[in-house]
């Protein structure tokens, strides 16, 4: 009974995801899967970088088990799966879709909505960028920081965002998936529709999907 009510919630979750039928509303997650999945080895072999991506949606289940695993919580004392200098955790991972921009709250397991806007295409400056089904743009928030230049602030951002993308590489490796990490985004547009405080920096952007049959 427990496994049914689990699976209709998915089901539930994933309809939701792709009608925008409760963009209003903050987006419960389904746990992600911690267990399993391809030995580390393996998936640094496969491990690769791809500009080509089908159309198809990821599941609420693997979207949740990507995140978590980009950035997600992995110990009772709020630790994450990707060090951040002096655990400041001052990268916000924004989720772009087709049915809206959200940004993850890994404590909640949940998607906070931004805006009801498929923005996937400013999200890379590359054609290939508006089908991949996922966009995930990591913004590096200054204030969170504390004391130091803005260029060191930037350095130690494009350092921890970094351990967050590789992690997103190896979680596709495992579950199949292609993804691509980039700089090249259109900052300023991006930014203003996603509402970002001139202290919330974009760091990187990457997409994730299916590989292209």
């Amino acid at each position: 009974m427990k496994q049914t009510i689990r699976t209709t919630q998915a089901l539930c979750l994933t309809f939701s995801l792709l009608t925008g039928s409760l963009f209003a509303q903050d987006i419960n997650l389904p746990a992600p899967q911690k267990t399993g999945g391809m030995p580390l080895m393996d998936a640094l072999a496969k491990r690769s970088t791809s500009r080509a991506f089908d159309s198809k949606d990821l599941s609420a289940q693997q979207l949740s088990s990507l995140l978590w695993a980009a950035f997600g919580i992995n110990r009772p004392d709020g630790k994450r799966t990707a060090p951040s200098a002096n655990n400041k955790q001052a990268t916000d991972v924004y989720v772009l879709l087709r049915t809206g921009a959200y940004v993850y709250d890994a404590k909640a397991n949940k998607l906070e909505p931004v805006l009801p806007e498929d923005l996937r295409k400013l999200g890379g400056t590359q054609d290939f960028v508006t089908n991949a089904p996922v966009t995930l743009v990591f913004v590096a928030d200054l204030s969170k920081m504390g004391d130091g230049s803005v260029e060191s602030k930037r350095n130690t951002a494009n350092v921890n965002v970094g351990y967050i993308s590789q992690n997103v590489y190896l979680f596709c490796a495992s579950e199949g998936l292609a993804t691509g990490a980039r700089g090249s985004v259109d900052r300023a547009a991006l930014g203003s529709k996603m509402k970002l405080r001139p202290d919330q920096l974009i760091i990187l952007a990457q997409s994730v999907g299916y590989p292209k049959p």
